[in-house]
């Protein structure tokens, strides 16, 4: 029987599974797993900031809500320290306790919706850092035996936007806890343009961690919607990567691309190339490119899934048609 309930998600659409449990009690968790009652195929929601419901999900939907963060003292050092936190835990709220605790390193990944365990699933990132930089392991549980498995930062696969949780594991295992490795000593980490260009016109040349964070917030919150006041999935796109050769021939029609170096060859901001498509503040239906930050589709008001993937691929065909670049989505569609 269909779960009458709607999946919680900062997107606003409505949705339903077959079961939807919540998890809070690390035996509540071995008990089901042990039980055999849990139905397949599974998907586990953390804060359901980065899933786009398309479809009623036909099984069970495993939302975690434990909670807990505690110094792992014995095996940390004067230079730095490790951190675990439950997955459940509200990625904001861990970050604000870190700055608090003068555990340094969790900054710049400030004001991002969802929840830790989420974390090492995305290898969330902004403003110049990745989850990856500063997670030591993963402690998960796998659904189909219920066998602990701590994973290292090397087992996890990390890759931009991805891990070993979103391809060849995925859905394979529940994320109990997460390790972060962090420094007792402030680094500021400026380097992003929009985050450099801030402090300097707020007169800060060497912040606080909490000027840095707040910063950062002002920034975020400055061109992305909040997701209380108007329903999104963050950055619905990737930014993409193509070779050296096809960025140079890009630069030469369009001189003013948005674009930097990595080891593939360049990586493209696609809100730029969104925007350049002509579909920056235009809308399909119920769903639309915010006007703000092309690379965010939100919610305009009582849109579904299927409006919003309608959206999508029609943004990436204009992209694709334009530019001979092919987005891939960083919302995970269900």
């Amino acid at each position: 029987m269909s779960s009458k309930m709607e999946i919680y998600n900062t997107f606003g659409l409505h949705a339903t599974a077959d079961r939807y449990l919540v998890i809070n009690d690390e035996s509540q968790l071995r008990q089901f797993l042990s039980s055999g009652q849990l139905s397949q195929p599974y998907l586990i929601l953390g804060g359901g900031s980065n899933m786009v419901f398309t479809r009623h999900f036909s099984g069970t939907i495993i939302h975690l809500e434990n909670k807990g963060i505690r110094l792992l003292a014995p095996k940390s050092s004067a230079e730095d320290c490790l951190v675990e936190a439950a997955a459940g835990e509200v990625w904001d709220d861990f970050v604000h306790h870190c700055i608090g605790h003068g555990w340094h390193g969790t900054e710049n990944l400030v004001a991002i919706p969802g929840t830790v365990g989420a974390a090492p699933v995305q290898n969330l990132g902004a403003y110049g850092v990745e989850a990856k930089d500063i997670i030591h392991s993963v402690r998960a549980f796998e659904i189909a035996t219920g066998r602990e498995r701590i994973f290292t930062n090397d087992e996890c696969q990390f890759a931009y936007r991805d891990s070993i949780f979103k391809g060849v594991l995925k859905n394979q295992y529940i994320i109990w806890s997460v390790v972060f490795r962090l420094q007792r000593e402030f680094h500021p980490d400026i380097q992003y343009k929009a985050l450099s260009e801030a402090l300097h016109s707020a007169g800060i040349e060497s912040p606080t961690p909490q000027q840095l964070a707040d910063t950062i917030t002002q920034v975020r919150w400055g061109k992305l919607p909040r997701p209380e006041e108007m329903g999104s999935a963050g950055s619905f796109f990737k930014n993409p990567v193509v070779p050296a050769e096809q960025y140079h021939k890009l630069k030469e029609t369009y001189p003013d691309i948005v674009a930097y170096p990595v080891s593939e060859g360049y990586k493209l901001a696609a809100g730029w190339l969104i925007e350049h498509a002509g579909w920056k503040g235009r809308s399909l239906g119920r769903c639309g490119v915010y006007e703000k930050q092309a690379l965010v589709l939100v919610n305009r008001g009582g849109c579904t899934g299927q409006e919003v993937l309608a959206l999508a691929e029609a943004v990436t065909e204009a992209v694709r048609s334009q530019f001979s670049v092919t987005l891939q989505k960083e919302a995970i569609i269900i």
